[in-house]
């Protein structure tokens, strides 16, 4: 989650065994700074094959038979280790059955049996999503380092029957950005900060940094990600790429370490609409652990929605009050606004959510108290073998190791999250009730009536920021919040670049309207061209 667009838009082991673990993970006694990733020469990464290949495109490749699931994985793995390692930091682990898995797919093909269309595909995943495997899931947090997931997340069980390939895991802000009110995003403990593609002294924004960084560098065709508010779309938008946060309870959440029921969702991350598309439908389906998948309104295929004419009729709504914290985005926003009206949309402008400013603390009182309770019951679930069973040991955990942990910024969210009390706080439901009426009914579906509206469109952020872990993040602005907190979908997708970082533009609706925003999302990509693929500099050529 990118916890500070909600808060002034900056939004095995045991302690007495820690050293030698550490180490054994590639972490030492010396001090943070001589720690931190180092970034190597920034000279320009050898010419890729697979470069910008698309979903379709590596599929047409094995069904050629030009490429294997084998061959396609041993070239991303390459990729990996070419640009990855020491440079741009956004995998935090490689699966070491991978090929073996390649293998497996190649012989399945070769015997007639092909799953579908992500069959050999090559994704990585948050690693705040459970794998029931050789990987570990830790959230980033040196206070999970050695825990092993008892089974695959729902979506990661999906994952597999479809035939895609899990390469790796994706490094993201700690806890999901839900740890400190000064943290950079992209840091965690464990994978210490993740670098932007397209600077590399730049931010990737948070917090599934490591998707967006991963997918937009092209090691990999698919990422997945998280969002609680903004950590699909921030990193999507500041990665040149797409993301699809969808309707909370389209996608399972079970098997994903949580902060809040109530906004929680993952999410398909890719450089093409189709791509995040191809990966959308095929992870929906009724877990009976997660209430939420059981209103029986996902589809199983979205493909069908990508349609070129898809804004033709559109009245689009401008949340105009999302802008103006930076010229260059406003002017990359006006743009998008002349290649949506090309396309044969109307602008309603403004068409602000009058809501947008009414929450007060509500917002954040939700997440600290659905945080305590939903972290406690993952802990739960890992059985005895959970290295910490609490949040209280968490916390306890970092200050005891506070120079591996916290080098840079502290705890405080966790801090605040403890000294909330159960789900049956009247704070509590008084500030969901007040959340929910404010951004549903009074908020997004309120501005769609009353204009008559078929998305509101946004820039999702501004261009990315410096990295500094020692001050923080230095958010320009955002627009994820409305539909973060309804609970409705929203997909960001590139609509031009402020010297030559990526700005995203956002359109979101209300609860399942997945459909009509692909449609206007392809429209918008396929009438803008496609993207620009990032060279990974060290840094930005400025006048």
């Amino acid at each position: 989650m990118q916890i500070k667009s909600d808060m002034k838009r900056r939004n095995f082991l045991q302690y007495s065994a820690l050293g030698s673990v550490l180490t054994s993970f590639g972490f030492s006694s010396c001090s943070p700074e001589t720690r931190a990733p180092e970034l190597e020469s920034s000279s320009s990464p050898e010419a890729f094959e697979l470069e910008e290949y698309t979903v379709a495109k590596i599929q047409q490749a094995m069904e050629e038979g030009t490429h294997s699931a084998r061959s396609i994985a041993e070239m991303y793995l390459h990729r990996i280790k070419e640009v990855d390692e020491g440079k741009l930091n956004s995998v935090i682990e490689v699966n070491p059955d991978a090929l073996t898995i390649a293998d497996q797919l190649d012989a399945e093909r070769a015997d007639g049996k092909v799953r579908g269309p992500l069959h050999g595909i090559p994704i990585m995943i948050k690693d705040n999503i459970n794998t029931g495997d050789k990987m570990m899931t830790t959230a980033g947090s040196l206070a999970l380092m050695g825990s092993m997931a008892p089974q695959d997340a729902f979506i990661v069980k999906k994952l597999r029957e479809a035939g895609a390939l899990l390469l790796g895991k994706t490094n993201l802000s700690e806890w999901a950005n839900f740890r400190s009110e000064r943290s950079s995003s992209g840091w965690s403990g464990r994978g210490r900060q993740t670098r932007n593609p397209y600077a590399l002294d730049r931010n990737p924004c948070g917090s599934s940094s490591g998707s967006g960084a991963a997918v937009s560098a092209n090691l990999c065709a698919v990422t997945i990600g998280t969002e609680t508010n903004g950590s699909i779309v921030c990193p999507s938008s500041a990665n040149g790429i797409v993301g699809i946060k969808p309707t909370v309870g389209l996608w399972s959440r079970t098997g994903i370490i949580p902060i809040s029921h109530t906004q929680d969702t993952a999410g398909p991350m890719a450089r093409t609409v189709e791509d995040a598309v191809a990966l959308l439908g095929p992870l929906t389906g009724i877990d009976t652990d997660d209430p939420r998948t059981q209103e029986g309104k996902a589809l199983s295929d979205y493909r069908q929605f990508l349609d070129t004419n898809g804004l033709q009729g559109k009245r689009l709504g401008v949340m105009r009050n999302a802008m103006g914290f930076h010229e260059k985005v406003d002017a990359v926003m006006e743009d998008a606004f002349e290649i949506l009206k090309s396309a044969g949309a109307e602008i309603v402008d403004p068409a602000d959510i009058k809501t947008n400013r009414e929450y007060g603390s509500a917002g954040y009182d939700v997440l600290l108290y659905e945080f305590k309770e939903g972290i406690n019951r993952y802990l739960t679930s890992l059985g005895a073998g959970a290295p910490v069973k609490s949040l209280q040991e968490i916390i306890d955990f970092n200050e005891t190791n506070r120079n591996n942990s916290m080098p840079y910024f502290e705890q405080e969210i966790l801090l605040k999250s403890q000294e909330k009390g159960d789900l049956n706080e009247s704070e509590y439901k008084e500030a969901l009730e007040k959340v929910l009426r404010l951004s549903r009914q009074e908020g997004i579906d309120a501005t769609l009536a009353e204009h008559n509206l078929d998305a509101i469109v946004a820039p999702t952020g501004g261009p990315a920021w410096p990295i500094d872990v020692i001050n923080g993040d230095h958010f320009g602005g955002g627009s994820s919040s409305p539909a973060a907190r309804a609970g409705y979908p929203n997909i960001t997708i590139t609509a031009g670049y402020v010297h030559g970082l990526p700005v995203g533009i956002s359109m979101f609706s209300t609860a399942y309207r997945e459909p009509e925003l692909i449609a206007m999302a392809y429209a918008f990509e396929q009438t803008r061209g496609p993207r620009r693929v990032p060279q990974m500099p060290a840094s930005l050529e400025l006048p």
